[in-house]
């Protein structure tokens, strides 16, 4: 008997040994074959997403896309470092799981609009020459235009965005412990909330790119949703909103 005999005879033996019915052998077999299907689909839009963006031109560095991306990305950031922080060491797993929650939607909105930013060339900071929310003075070209940032003008170089905690503030929320922390976590993030809605609003309306335009629409749904919430949760714990949130 050959070597080839030998195999042949032992791949019939493994096969008629294989506990599981044809059947289900054919539906293992299918499964996979969608599967291949569909990765190499995704793969091939993934490419044809490419090739697009490759293509459009690329927003400015005064543009509203990049100056939105920048500036909600600062923001967001310390909303991750905040809720990071709660989640780590509040007693109330009600105040967990909302910090939980934040920390990885927030994280994950984060990630998009870095990689548009890298696929423009664009620092995911703004420059320290640019002032913040500046983009909300200008059109989509990148031009100036009047009358169009209401809410926040003549912010200085170097002020905090509208919301943004101090470094004192977070200071002192990581001295807190038990109910203070919860009470301070909450007051701070609604602040944090509300403050961050202009930026997400204005970029609902001016933003050029559909998905980052469709990115602060949610923005603004889910944090004006989370901010009711998080009054409800303050109020159960007898506490109110921070002066002027």
């Amino acid at each position: 008997m050959t070597v080839d005999d030998r195999v042949d005879d032992e791949a019939l033996v493994d096969e008629d040994e294989d506990p599981r019915p044809s059947g289900q052998r054919i539906l293992i077999f299918s499964a996979a074959a969608l599967a291949i299907l569909l990765v190499g689909a995704a793969i091939g839009m993934l490419i044809t997403l490419a090739v697009t963006d490759q293509t459009a031109a690329n927003p400015g560095p005064d543009s509203v896309d990049v100056g939105f991306a920048q500036d909600m990305t600062t923001h967001h950031l310390q909303a991750v470092t905040m809720a990071s922080w709660a989640r780590d060491h509040t007693e109330d797993p009600t105040i967990k799981t909302l910090a939980f929650d934040i920390e990885g939607t927030q994280k994950a909105q984060v990630g998009m609009m870095a990689g548009y930013l890298d696929i423009w060339g664009q620092p995911e900071s703004r420059p320290p020459g640019r002032q913040a929310m500046s983009w909300m003075s200008t059109n989509a070209s990148g031009a100036h235009q009047h009358g169009s940032m209401p809410d926040h003008p003549g912010m200085q170089p170097g002020q905090l965005m509208p919301g943004m905690a101090s470094q004192d503030e977070l200071v002192q929320l990581r001295k807190k412990t038990g109910k203070d922390l919860d009470v301070y976590f909450l007051q701070l993030m609604i602040r944090h909330h509300e403050g961050g809605l202009s930026m997400a609003q204005y970029g609902q309306e001016h933003v050029q790119l559909a998905p980052l335009r469709n990115l602060a629409r949610t923005i603004v749904t889910s944090q004006n949703g989370e901010v009711q919430y998080m009054k409800s949760l303050l109020a159960e714990r007898g506490a109110q909103p921070l002066p002027g949130s």
